[in-house]
Formats: C-alpha cells, structure tokens, sequence
C-alpha cells in the first residue's frame, strides 16, 4: 500500500493521524480485532490510521520475555490485515538486515528510540523507500534529531516522521518536554507524540517495565495542544494479559472516548 503523507492530514476536519495497535503481534486473531476495532473508530472520526504491531521484539530485559510468534508469520499477519482493512501498517525494525524484509510487508519502517542513532540502520531503512519514523532517543533532546533526519536523507529518503517518547529522569522514570515538538518540527518532517511509550517507568528490579497508564489523556491532551502532527498509542482489550508493555498500554476500550477529546482539542487549537 501507498501511503502519500499529505494524505496523514485529514483536510475535512483537520485532524492528527494515529499510529495504533497492539505492541507486538501476539496472534492473528487478537491483532485482527484489534485493527478492526481502531478502523471503525478512525473512520468515525475522520482520523487518517496507520496501524501498529512489532513483529518481534528484540530490546527485553529478561531473556524469558516474550519477543514473537515467528518474523515471517507476523510480517504475513501484518500484510493480510493492511489489505483486508484497506489500512497502513508500521513496524519497528532493530537491525540493517530486517529492514528489505519488513519492507515486503508493511509502509512505515519504525526506528525504535534506543536505536536512533544507529547509521547502518538509518541508511538501509532509507535504501527501502518506505516511509521512515525515527522516535527520539530518551538520552538525546530534540535538536540533535537533525542528524538521524540529515541521515536519511542524504540516503535518498525524505520520507519521514520523527516521534517524541520521552526523556530519562534518573533511573527509573521519563519526562516529556514539550518544547521538542516545535524544535523537531522545524526539520520540516511530521512530528508525532508517543503517549503510551513516554510513560514507562523502565529498570524496574523486577525485569520488566511499569508505567503510569493513568496519565495517558493528560499527555495525549497536552500533546495535541501543543501541535503534534500525530498520536502514537499502544492498545489491548486486556492490558494485564498483553505479552508486552501491558503496564503502560491504553485499555482498548477507552480508546474512542480518548480519541473523541482529542478531536475535540484540535478543533479548538486549529482557531488559532
């Protein structure tokens, strides 16, 4: 599927686009649901809807995580459900040699934080022509995202996104400094806030993330109050059962209210 990025921006109603879905492929039939439910609520809201899954995840704590049910039966789960919902698809790529594979199945290659800075990454993500979403280093500010933006595009891609999930706080906790969207939307690129991801609370003793799920409307609010181009948001019907990052995802049934304020929001912003 093509994706044509100014079409991100709904020009009816003026709308931010959303990056939603589960954090990782945990089966077809809970992925699939998942995606339908988030296009009808999109749909209803006149959002433009990329949706979001990994297909493995490779930055775990404990060895014992869950990290996939298998790259190529996720990347096919993934393509099938682009084509029966007539929906984007994004995906995290950790290494250069996932990037021409992933490529096959989804639009968006997505640049996990941790890993921002990682050229041969960058490039062979460029190299795809897919669409590219960089999300921010928790230990970089906003201004030094010039550089992966400068990466990829010297690569020949200038088809890309960059995202806000926080900045470490000492050890166990992040912060989300609004001052970042505009600085990063000064490279010219859409600029997306992550409210699930920037309320982890890593380095947990017991090996496994804890988070402030609470808080996601008051980061989302101010996010939108503050311009972002797009919403990241990781979400599952049952959080406490999810196979990773449960305990910072938004319960899919809170989903539709959420995005219903958030329009609400944007509708007031955009008079201004």
């Amino acid at each position: 599927m093509h994706i044509d990025l100014p079409k991100l921006h709904n020009q009816d109603s003026g709308n931010f686009f959303l990056l939603a879905g589960p954090c990782v492929v945990e089966s077809e039939e809970i992925t699939r649901s998942i995606a339908e439910r988030i296009k009808e609520i999109t749909t209803r809201l006149k959002i433009p809807f990329i949706f979001k899954a990994s297909y493995r995840k490779a930055n775990r704590t404990r060895l014992d995580s869950f990290t996939g049910i298998g790259d190529d039966t996720a990347l096919e789960i993934l393509g099938r459900i682009a084509k029966d919902f007539d929906v984007p698809t994004v995906t995290d790529i950790h290494e250069s040699n996932e990037a021409a594979l992933a490529a096959k199945y989804v639009d968006v290659l997505q640049i996990p934080a941790f890993l921002c800075r990682q050229t041969d990454l960058l490039v062979a993500a460029a190299k795809t022509g897919k669409y590219v979403n960089v999300k921010k280093g928790q230990f970089l500010s906003a201004g030094s995202m010039k550089f992966a933006v400068n990466k990829l595009k010297e690569s020949g891609n200038s088809k890309i996104m960059l995202t806000e999930r926080g900045t470490m706080l000492g050890y166990s906790d992040l912060i989300v400094d609004f001052r970042g969207v505009p600085e990063m939307q000064k490279f010219e690129v859409p600029v997306i806030l992550d409210i699930t991801h920037s309320l982890q609370q890593p380095n947990q003793d017991s090996g496994v993330t804890g988070g402030q799920p609470h808080l996601i409307s008051t980061i989302a609010k101010a996010g939108i109050a503050a311009g972002v181009d797009g919403i990241f948001i990781e979400t599952h019907p049952d959080p406490a059962n999810a196979l990773s990052d449960g305990a910072n995802m938004l319960h899919l049934n809170k989903l539709e209210a959420l995005l219903t304020q958030l329009v609400a929001i944007r509708q007031v912003v955009n008079k201004f």
